[in-house]
């Protein structure tokens, strides 16, 4: 079953017949950053996958929860963001590469004056990572490191000589989540999506600066001590989201909330 739910400020009609899957403009509709309103520079939205019993990854991955769908809308979601923020061990857990251009968002990515595909912004307080990785050597878009000012001097140095744009969002040794917004932001990414992992999207969640969540919902048990989607700190008020859209395919809930 391929279907689009009529919630919220969705247009209700069907996307799929339950004989074809979703062609990417369609995803790309239903996934559009809001234009932004007066006063807001930035829209920060995450994209996420759980399990039905709060699992965020199995065996320290994601992969093992998703899906065919799930890596379309995953794609859709990179397809239309300017910068894909993720943390440091993200990063090593998962084999990031550069993002990578894509003849279907194309025009799509021209008409908003974005370039070929988004940047990749890691944060990391560290900076504990290979340079001569293909993130660092082989983006299409330079790669962006986000961390704080009392990063290992000798680490800064590594990445700056290894040609990387250290970015500093913070007053001590980790990323003030507001401040790493506004500082992608002040360099035209304001279309920001947080790919993981849940300590960092915990860590913009207390901080207040998550716009929206793109949840994919997994018809998987993992049982285990697994993280959930967001961990860290908690917030004194629960923050509030409100429904956007809900497609479903094949038992997968591909779900979007945002902020109230």
């Amino acid at each position: 079953m391929r279907r689009l739910l009529p919630v919220t400020d969705m247009t209700a009609h069907e996307t799929a017949s339950g004989d074809r899957e979703w062609s990417l403009d369609e995803l790309a509709d239903a996934y559009a950053y809001p234009e932004l309103p007066a006063g807001k520079n930035a829209w920060l939205r995450a994209n996420m996958v759980s399990s039905l019993d709060g699992a965020g990854q199995h065996e320290g991955r994601s992969q093992p929860l998703s899906s065919e769908a799930d890596m379309r809308i995953f794609g859709t979601l990179r397809g239309l963001a300017d910068v894909v923020v993720v943390g440091a061990e993200t990063v090593r857990l998962e084999g990031y590469r550069p993002a990578r251009a894509r003849e279907a968002f194309a025009a799509r990515r021209a008409a908003a004056g974005q370039g070929p595909a988004p940047a990749i912004a890691v944060v990391s307080a560290s900076l504990d990572l290979d340079f001569s990785l293909p993130l660092f050597t082989e983006p299409l878009v330079p790669t962006l490191l986000l961390t704080g000012a009392a990063a290992p001097v000798e680490r800064v140095r590594a990445a700056r000589d290894a040609g990387v744009a250290v970015l500093v969002a913070g007053d001590g040794a980790g990323v003030d989540p507001a401040r790493a917004v506004a500082a992608l932001a002040e360099r035209g990414l304001r279309r920001q999506l947080i790919e993981g992992g849940p300590r960092l999207l915990g860590q913009f969640v207390a901080a207040e600066a998550l716009d929206e969540l793109c949840l994919t919902v997994s018809p998987t048990m993992t049982a285990g001590g697994a993280q959930r989607i967001a961990g860290g700190p908690s917030v004194a008020v629960p923050t509030r989201f409100q429904v956007a859209s809900v497609l479903e395919q094949d038992g997968f809930l591909f779900t979007r909330y945002r902020r109230i």
